[in-house]
């Protein structure tokens, strides 16, 4: 697993956050309204000191939109909750999935072609608060 360890104090990079939403469906006249600048460590990250950045593997998480090579937003001070993203160690390895606490504790694939683990030790190593998935490379 690859972790990068978010700025302690980085200069924030203000961008437009215009007031008009995007339609899904039929798109609307655009609007040249501004209601905000925003910063996306302030929007993605809560405790910068906790928060670390990893980059997800493989496709057992794609039907929530997490795909092999997007980027995790992961807090380790966050109290993990029922139906949470997590990141978990299992026998030694790192997995991403989402946490059931009821009935009994298991991780959840978010893609049925992989199971639910329910192992005899859950070690809870970070909660995904956030994640990038680019729609184009910038290779």
């Amino acid at each position: 697993m690859f972790v990068v360890r978010s700025a302690t104090d980085p200069d924030p990079l203000l961008l437009p956050l215009f007031t008009e939403r995007v339609s899904a469906g039929f798109p609307s006249p655009a609007q040249d309204y501004v209601e905000a600048e925003l910063d996306l460590n302030d929007y993605c990250i809560r405790r910068r000191s906790s928060t670390f950045f990893v980059r997800a593997t493989g496709n057992s998480m794609t039907d929530i939109g997490l795909h092999s090579g997007d980027l995790l937003v992961v807090d380790k001070a966050e109290q993990p909750q029922h139906g949470d993203i997590v990141i978990a160690e299992i026998d030694g390895e790192f997995t991403v999935k989402r946490l059931l606490l009821k009935p009994r504790p298991a991780l959840q694939a978010m893609n049925p072609a992989y199971p639910t683990l329910y192992p005899e030790a859950l070690h809870i190593f970070g909660v995904v608060t956030a994640f990038v998935h680019k729609t184009r490379s910038t290779d």
